[in-house]
């Protein structure tokens, strides 16, 4: 049982800050490797909440191993994002505010095997031609990863 899951024991549906781990997968050619979400269809980067007593690194690389079964080569530290805008409801009507400590990386280590459970499909998506269904935060990430691979 995850924390998030312990805590809603208690709490019900009312908002939650949720500290998560995320990770943007890039080829460093322009395009991004994105997941489906299982609970609601909408495309997404990777990751998910930081567990209690868990270092953000670990949180990381367990759920990118969790979700796709492989692990990220040199993910570097992209940005902390929180605020209205990173509100999320999920379709049993949990609410959270996501805090995303957001990091990239081009390339990983091992087989793509999803967790079916959370992710139905990956595939790559140009910059410039992300999915209409993207999760709204996950795009404010993507363009600010975009404008630091425009820098070199």
């Amino acid at each position: 049982m995850s924390y998030i899951m312990d805590l809603r024991r208690t709490l019900g549906h009312r908002p939650l800050i949720m500290p998560c781990a995320c990770l943007i997968i890039g080829d460093g050619r322009g395009n991004v490797l994105l997941q489906r979400r299982a609970d609601d269809g909408q495309w997404a980067n990777h990751g998910g909440a930081i567990e209690l007593w868990e270092t953000v690194e670990q949180a990381l690389f367990r759920e990118i191993g969790e979700e796709l079964g492989v692990s990220p080569v040199e993910p570097k530290l992209m940005k902390a994002y929180a605020g209205p805008e990173f509100r999320h409801v999920y379709p049993n009507g949990d609410e959270v505010m996501v805090v995303d400590i957001v990091y990239w990386c081009h390339g990983y280590t091992g087989e793509l095997r999803l967790q079916k459970e959370e992710v139905t499909q990956v595939r790559w998506f140009p910059l410039n031609a992300l999915p209409e269904n993207l999760l709204a935060h996950n795009r404010i990430a993507l363009r600010d990863y975009a404008a630091l691979m425009a820098d070199g």
